[in-house]
């Protein structure tokens, strides 16, 4: 068997990026390094490079940052081809992976896909598609522009023309057909949901290219429950990640303010969410006016580090994952398992695939506060409560096991 070179190729460094997608590419990185695998860690950044470079190097010479950027979002064309043509063949050209593993093309262009083609015809090609950021263009949400957040089924050029006016039926034609091009590259899509494959099946990619592959976790021992006060129930409640429009922050908040009053001096809620400032003026109107209303029964605590989830997770009785649309796996889901804490979660996409409803979790109607209300008081009720649906917390892929998995179809 051929000795494997790999190349990982992510849209931004975790040192950087607190996104699920670059910790997932990042992780396998690790393993394999730690394996002693031949492996190289590509990292688009957006900030500029020392003496005008389009590559430099991070913690090691085996992690490099890509300087580059995209100037078309609508078709993901890079707009510095010069650096695709140039630097990015010759990086290709020197390293020569018998493996190139894209965990995305955002921020860097699709071009870098063909260029490998081009470069080393004989390369394997792997996408972990992390979202649908090819079927829609409305950021790969598959939700309908505007305040209402009404999800999307399947999309058309003509449908998707009148989410976006500006643009014309042929427009988004085209775009498909240029982006499925593109993709007949690829040898194998991998993804982290079963619910996301049978999306991009019903788009047209074929079921046989794509393998259902979740993110692995390092192997840990779960940590023991939360120790409680005296009298205190399992009534502390967290959630972990973006602040967006599209994460249902505010439909959590909102489910708060209407839990009884005797509930609300019994329940907390920590929110640990990054790029809450980079949102509309709008949206962070709302979401602290919110937290003003809540007062003492919700903390905003910023950004975390990868490196402190345990620590944050020990804390915790419950992870809720409120999103509103049609997530993939958020890397959340895997942490929780892996740290022993059930979930509450949106009854949609990836994130309904991973939860038995009144067995390790429970899910309520997506977008809807009174039903994650609803929720909220079946896992509030009581010690015993907790203690079933625990029992039943699945133990998560390891990250052993995953790149175990990847290993066997870079090999085809």
């Amino acid at each position: 068997m051929t000795e494997q070179r790999i190349l990982i190729v992510s849209h931004g460094h975790p040192d950087h990026s607190k996104g699920g997608a670059e910790m997932a590419a990042y992780n396998l990185f690790k393993e394999y390094e730690r394996q002693g695998l031949d492996t190289i860690f590509l990292a688009r950044t957006d900030q500029p490079s020392h003496g005008g470079s389009a590559f430099s190097t991070i913690n090691s010479d085996r992690e490099i940052f890509f300087h580059t950027h995209m100037s078309d979002f609508f078709l993901f064309q890079s707009g510095y081809k010069k650096h695709v043509w140039q630097e990015f063949r010759a990086l290709l050209q020197r390293y020569r992976p018998t493996v190139v593993h894209f965990h995305h093309y955002i921020h860097m262009g699709l071009e870098l896909i063909r260029e490998v083609k081009n470069t080393l015809p004989d390369t394997r090609i792997v996408l972990t598609l992390h979202e649908y950021l090819a079927i829609c263009a409305n950021h790969g949400q598959m939700v309908k522009p505007g305040e209402q957040m009404k999800l999307c089924y399947k999309s058309s050029p003509t449908d998707c023309a009148r989410c976006f006016p500006e643009r014309s039926a042929a427009d988004f034609f085209l775009r498909e057909k240029y982006i499925k091009s593109i993709f007949k590259l690829v040898d194998r899509f991998v993804s982290p949901s079963y619910f996301l494959i049978e999306r991009y099946k019903a788009w047209g990619i074929p079921e046989d290219k794509m393998v259902m592959i979740e993110n692995g976790q390092p192997e840990i021992e779960t940590p023991a429950p939360r120790p409680l006060a005296e009298g205190e129930v399992r009534g502390r409640f967290a959630f972990f990640g973006q602040i967006n429009p599209f994460k249902g922050v505010d439909v959590l908040l909102e489910a708060f303010k209407l839990l009884p009053e005797d509930v609300q001096e019994k329940v907390y809620l920590d929110i640990h969410g990054a790029n809450l400032q980079g949102q509309t003026e709008e949206f962070q109107e709302k979401i602290f006016g919110l937290l003003e209303d809540l007062g003492d029964l919700v903390t905003l605590h910023g950004s975390y580090e990868s490196h402190e989830i345990g620590r944050l997770m020990e804390q915790a009785d419950w992870v809720i994952i409120p999103s509103v649309w049609w997530e993939n796996s958020p890397m959340v889901i895997q942490e929780a398992f892996n740290h022993g804490r059930p979930l509450i979660g949106s009854d949609i996409g990836g994130i309904a695939e991973k939860i038995t409803d009144d067995v390790n979790g429970y899910s309520f109607r997506n977008g809807s506060s009174n039903s994650l209300k609803q929720a909220i008081l079946k896992a509030y009720g009581g010690e015993g409560n907790w203690d079933l649906v625990v029992k039943e917390v699945p133990n998560p892929l390891t990250i052993f096991e995953c790149a175990d998995k990847h290993r066997g179809i870079y090999h085809g």
